[in-house]
Order: structure tokens, then sequence, then C-alpha cells
């Protein structure tokens, strides 16, 4: 596995990159509250709502511990907490989709909201990673058995670090699910879960200037 995620991404420029909203968001999960504000995923982008604001379409209807509740043109959706991201264009689909179109973001980065295993999480397109690979803190988020797991040492720009394998049973992105992903679990913090080439090569990728996609093999 190559960990070149501290050498190609930039901490600062992740957190602070942003994404041009549609009309109307596509869809939205639930990640966490602070007092009255929900943090939500709205299209891939990490965005925090009071009650009542309203962001890329979704209105923030009201917020607890377990759940928020949102609106789109009218129609009210409930999100539990770490739950998989809700189509806001209908009800979800089982994930039989075989596309998967994605438009870079500031930077040229990918970034998606997708999930594991039915929890909701946030990619970034990483093609010099071997494997989806993550931080401890969101394999202990999604529940992620690892830690009975072999480890192998692998080198990064923080130095020669352990890493523990793992396997993700279902990686969803969009309407497109994949099964028996391989990954690695990381001791570093990282912003984003890199959706590496266990994932990317099920697909057949193809990019025109800001816009990746990636066909189902």
């Amino acid at each position: 596995m190559r960990a070149r995620f501290a050498t190609r991404f930039c901490l600062s420029a992740l957190i602070s990159a942003s994404f041009a909203a549609a009309a109307y968001a596509q869809s939205v999960s639930y990640s966490g509250s602070m007092g009255e504000r929900a943090l939500l995923v709205i299209d891939g982008t990490p965005r925090t709502l009071a009650v009542g604001a309203t962001q890329g379409g979704v209105r923030l209807v009201s917020v607890d511990a377990n759940a928020a509740v949102v609106e789109v043109k009218g129609r009210r959706q409930t999100l539990s907490l770490g739950g998989s991201p809700v189509s806001l264009r209908g009800t979800n689909s089982a994930g039989g989709g075989t596309q998967i179109v994605l438009t870079a973001g500031s930077g040229g980065h990918f970034v998606t909201g997708g999930s594991i295993n039915g929890r909701a999480v946030e990619f970034v397109v990483d093609t010099g990673a071997t494997t989806v690979s993550m931080g401890e803190a969101d394999a202990d988020r999604i529940g992620l058995k690892y830690k009975s797991n072999p480890r192998y040492m692998v080198g990064t720009a923080n130095g020669t670090v352990p890493v523990y394998k793992a396997s993700l049973d279902v990686v969803r992105v969009g309407d497109v699910q994949v099964y028996n992903v391989e990954a690695a679990v990381l001791p570093q913090a990282m912003p984003f879960i890199l959706l590496g080439n266990s994932f990317l090569t099920r697909f057949q990728m193809k990019r025109e200037n800001d816009r990746l996609t990636l066909d189902k093999r």
C-alpha cells in the first residue's frame, strides 16, 4: 500500500475547500449535532446548519442527538445519525446502479459522500492509494472490527506506521454498491476516507476536465 495521503493532500486545504451547491441537493446525511445545529453532509460536502437555515435547498427543521429532520421542496425526511445518505430525488434505491459521476471541487479533488457497511462517510478519490484507507477514528465510528486483524508496516510522510488490514462488506457511492472491498486502517487522523484502488479498479474510469465518470465493470 502506498499511503501517500500526507503528501498528496493538505489538511487545511481539504477542510477549507468549498464546493458549489446545486439549486437543490441530491443527497444528504446526518453526521452529528452541536446544540441546535446539525452537521449535514449535502452532496458530499459537510455543512453546519442551524434549525430553520437552508443550504442547497435543504432546510433543517429540527435536530436532536439521534436524528435530524430536513425539508426539501416541501417534503420532509428524517435522517438517522450516521445513517446512509438519503436520496432527495425519491426513495433510496437498492444500490443496483452501475455509474458514478463526480465533479472536482476546489483544488481538483473529487470528494463525495457515501457509506461503508451502511454508515455514512466522506470519501476523497485517491488513485495513489492501493486500498480504501481510513484513520482509526473513522473505523471505530462505523463499527469496523479490525483490531484483531493482521498488521503490516507502511511508509508515510510521517514515517513508518503500523496498519491494520480490514475488509469492508459493502462500500456505496450514490446508487452504486461494491462488496468485499479490501481496506487499511491507519493510526493517523484523516479528514476523509481515501477511496483507493481496491474500490476504483472495479470500475472503468474516465476523466474529462473536472468530471470523473466511473462505470462498473
